[in-house]
Formats: C-alpha cells, structure tokens, sequence
C-alpha cells in the first residue's frame, strides 16, 4: 500500500463473519486485531495478523481501495496477512485440519484476485468486476428460479422469545431412538401449527411470497451438542408440526413454505442426506431452503472457509439445482460472485446480520459499510424490518436494534437481494401498516441502480428500477451522525410522472431515545424534482416513486 490508508475491517477468522467492522489506520490492525480476537472466545483460529476480504480502504487523498476475490471454487478462501512496517499485504489461504493450504490436481485454475479502486466511493458499489469474472450462467434453464419475498418463524427464536426446540428434555438424540411421547412440551416451541398458520394467514393477507419455519424437525434438543452425526435427518417433524397439513394450507392461501436445514455443521451427514431431503421438499412443494452451518465442522474439525468446506457449500447448490430448489446459505464462506454461474444461490448470510440486534447488537454504521464489504461478492439475506426495535418483549432485557423504523424500511433497498424478509413478528407490523406498506410494495429484482450518495461508514443513499417496470425506489441510511439528504430525481423517464411516497424518520426520532418516530408524505413528481429528506442518528429514509395513473393526478397533490 502506498500510504497507512484508513481501513474498514474484520478478523481474518477461519470460520466466521460475523463481527462488527473496525475503522482504523493500517498501522492500527495489529494491535486492535487481538482486542478482536479475544473478545470473541466462541472462534479460536484466525490468520497470524490478517483481515479479511472484502477489505474497503480509502487514501488519505480520497482514493477508495477494495481488495477481494472472485470465482472461489475449489480452493480455500484467502485472508489477507499485514506487514504494517511495510504495509504489504499477503495472500494467507484458509488452512485444513492438517495445515495444508489445499490439495490441487492439475490442470485447475485458482481464483481471481480483485483490485477496485475509484476518487468516488459510488463507483466501488457499482462495480460489477467480481460478478463478471465468475463463469456465465451454468444452467440451461433459469426460469424455476425468482425473486422472493418471505415472513418466517424465525425471529421469536433469536430473540429468545420462543424456542427452536420441542422440548427442554436433554438426552442423546439419535433418529429413531426418540419417543416424544414420553417427554414433556415446553410450551415455547415456535413451530407449531397453530402458530404457523399464524404467518402463513399473515403472508397470504399481505402479499408474499414464502414463510420460512425454523426448529419444525426433531433433533433441536441436542443440536448443538455431542450427537451431530445423528442429529437430523431432515425428513422427521416434531409432533406438533403437520407438514403436509401444513403445506396443504399455505397452498390454499397461495403461499409456500420455506424450508430449513440446519446441519449443526455436520456436512458429511448432510451430504448423505441430501438426495432424500431435496426430495422430500419437491414431494411436500418446497422450492426454497435456508440451510445453516453452526459448529465446528465434522468431519476432523474443518474450518467453514478451507478447500473442503467450499467444494461442500458449492457441492450443495448444484445438487439443488438437480431439483430445482433455491439455496440461501448461512455460516457460509463470503460469496465471490458465484450466483452469477448458479443463480439458485439465491441468498447467503455469511456476515453479521440482524440477528446480531437481539443480543450483542450492531454498531450505526455497520449498513452503510456492508455494500462496500460483503456485498460486493453477492446478494445478503440481511434480515430486515424490524418495527420493534426497543425489542419491547424482552422483559429486563436491554437488547435493541440500533436503527430507527425508517432506516429498516431503507435497508431493503441498500442491502440488494433477491432474496428479501420481513423480520419481525406480524404484530409488529399490523401496529404500522401505513410503514409496513413500503415492505409490500419494493420490489426485489432490478434492471437499473443508481448509487446517488456513499461514504463507506457514513451514509449511503441508491435508486433502483424495479424489474420489468418504470417504477424505482430509493433507500438512504446513515451511521450515528444525522444528517440531510437531497437528491433530484434525474434518473426517472422525462416528462412522465410519479406519486412519490416518502417514508422519513419523524422531527424527534433517535435509534435510542425515538426510533418509531416516522412520517409519510405523498405527492406527484417528475424527473425534475428535488427531494430532501432528513436522516435521525442512524435513522433513514425510503422513496417509492410509482408511476401515476390519471386517477393518481386528479387527486394527489404536487410535491413540495
């Protein structure tokens, strides 16, 4: 590196992402990289000083620097080592069990290296360098492949309210060996049918596409314990989940059910399973499935980002695609652009997401840096839209989502994927219907982006035409500095007109004193129009711009 660049960064660790960034001077990494590693005792094994990728940096002249890697396949992935008295860094491949690096078999390509570098930050999200070095699409026919918009029972488990498990019993679980009959319910276990016709009678009403049930199979009991050979099979429900009751109505409501895998990161049990549990979802009309990699990684404790965990994860997608099913991957290596050659990678976490809210939390300005981090090697299934951000159901507890109301609605426009959830419990949204709105009208597939602002770690603001349509929405987010965005709406088609509707955070609103407070103003803009909106501290705004019927003029005003 030319220069002790400011840098936003991660522990180069072995097996996760899921850390809040660090912004500091090159020099600054080593000493703050052992504050990481310690305060994280879960994971123990990272590269000797190394950060990982995507690492976005910015000169101390205003050039911005994004290091990557793209096409990952068959190989392990790379971390990125610091000399900081020279200021070089060094490849460091993600080792084995063993300590080897990998095992190749000529001939073999390794990955791309990626180096963006831009005097304008928007230029860095607007890249499509990673996507273009991966392969063309793999697949003759894509079309068993689209957008989807879920609600799921998911966070009521995260956040402790429910639980994944049927029963509080603890014992060595192995299939078959299991007579539920003899224990006692908990009275917590999420995946219930009343409860989950719940989300689906909710889904239906509002307009989405899936609902995704977590902790519906036998095995939760020990998941995370000394049983993960056996633990799930991924066939066997729990006896208070009637799946083919249940798929039987969602079908009826015009909804599906999204299915979940989580293998306790037991891959090569998982990889025995897989055949039988991808059809067991063709026979029960499931097309799409969260599958999940927690744990230290069996056989021989691999790690999540070495060779062999990586030919795994790619390994399950194109089994998938065998059955036309969707994968969103979490605990997964960062993506490097492979859903451009298996588009059924629809999804992955692969970083910290929101769940990270219901306990340790994330910081203002984690948002306006994952676009320019681990977004640049595909889409995040971030998991936005939570309305109750004080987490008000958690009695004595002092979690909260550190984002006001606005700044979730913005998040599904910042964060791209194809792949979008609404979060949050249906309560909370039937107490907001008037926010809630934006979630069901933005759309999650795009001809066009327009990055109109960004300041990786400060603020973002981006324009997108939704697919198929002259509609656009626009997203703005900020860290914990509020500030004011004005944009004029240039990018729409001239001389045509819109009904704008701005969803902003309200006069007093605050992430910690405020974050409910939100207005909504409507009105009927061109190309020509000049829009302000006013961001609280790590507050945000979402623009729906639709275009305008002649009904739509008569009765709606001119914005002003």
């Amino acid at each position: 590196m030319a220069g002790d660049h400011t840098a936003f960064w991660i522990p180069g660790d072995y097996d996760t992402q899921e850390y809040d960034y660090t912004e500091s001077k090159l020099s600054e990494i080593r000493g703050l990289l052992q504050g990481a590693i310690t305060g994280n005792a879960s994971q123990t094994s990272f590269s000797p000083t190394g950060v990982q990728t995507s690492l976005q940096m910015k000169t101390a002249d205003g050039l911005y620097i994004n290091l990557h890697e793209a096409a990952l396949v068959d190989y392990s992935c790379m971390h990125l080592n610091l000399d900081d008295k020279n200021l070089i860094f060094e490849s460091w491949l993600t080792p084995d069990a063993k300590g080897d690096k990998g095992y190749m078999q000529a001939p073999c390509r390794s990955p791309w290296r990626t180096v963006i570098v831009s005097d304008d930050a928007r230029d860095i999200l607007a890249s499509k360098l990673t996507l273009n070095l991966n392969e063309p699409c793999a697949y003759e026919d894509v079309s068993w492949i689209k957008p989807v918009k879920y609600i799921g029972v998911w966070w009521e488990m995260i956040s402790g309210k429910s639980s994944w498990a049927y029963t509080d019993d603890v014992y060595s679980v192995k299939l078959g060996e299991t007579d539920y009959s003899k224990t006692k319910p908990n009275g917590r276990h999420a995946a219930n049918n009343d409860n989950v016709k719940r989300y689906i009678d909710f889904a239906s009403l509002h307009g989405f596409d899936q609902v995704l049930v977590e902790g519906w199979n036998e095995g939760w009991e020990d998941w995370f314990g000394h049983s993960k050979d056996y633990v799930f099979d991924f066939v066997t429900p729990y006896p208070d989940f009637d799946l083919k009751m249940l798929n039987a109505y969602a079908k009826a409501k015009g909804v599906k059910l999204m299915m979940h895998h989580e293998t306790s990161a037991s891959a090569r049990n998982y990889e025995r399973h897989l055949d039988t549990a991808y059809q067991f979802m063709v026979d029960n009309g499931y097309d799409a499935v969260k599958s999940g990699y927690v744990g230290n990684i069996i056989p021989r404790g691999e790690h999540h980002y070495g060779q062999w965990m990586n030919d795994h994860y790619l390994y399950a997608v194109k089994k998938a695609a065998d059955y036309k099913i969707c994968v969103n991957a979490h605990e997964a290596v960062r993506p490097t652009g492979l859903c451009r050659t298996y588009p059924n990678l629809i999804g992955n976490e692969s970083a910290r997401g929101t769940e990270y809210e219901a306990f340790a939390g994330n910081k203002p300005f984690h948002t306006t840096l994952l676009p320019f981090t681990r977004l640049i090697g595909g889409p995040m299934d971030y998991t936005p839209g939570i309305f109750d951000t004080k987490l008000s159901f958690l009695q004595g507890d002092h979690s909260f989502v550190r984002t006001t109301l606005a700044k979730q609605l913005a998040l599904y426009v910042t964060m791209y994927s194809p792949l979008q959830m609404a979060a949050d419990f249906p309560e909370n949204y039937e107490r907001h219907l008037d926010a809630f709105q934006f979630i069901k009208d933005v759309a999650l597939d795009w001809d066009d982006s327009k990055y109109l602002e960004a300041e990786p770690g400060d603020y973002i603001t981006v324009a997108r035409k939704a697919k198929g349509t002259d509609n656009w929405f626009v997203g703005g987010i900020t860290d914990e500095n509020p500030r004011t965005s004005t944009f004029t709406l240039d990018f729409l088609e001239p001389g045509k007109q819109y009904v704008a509707t701005l969803y902003e955070d309200g006069k007093d609103a605050d992430f910690e004193k405020n974050p409910t407070s939100y207005q909504i103003k409507k009105g009927i803009v061109t190309a020509k129009t000049r829009i302000s909106a006013k961001l609280a501290r790590s507050g945000g705004f979402a623009l729906s711009l639709i275009e305008a019927t002649p009904a739509d003029r008569k009765i709606i005003k001119k914005w002003k």
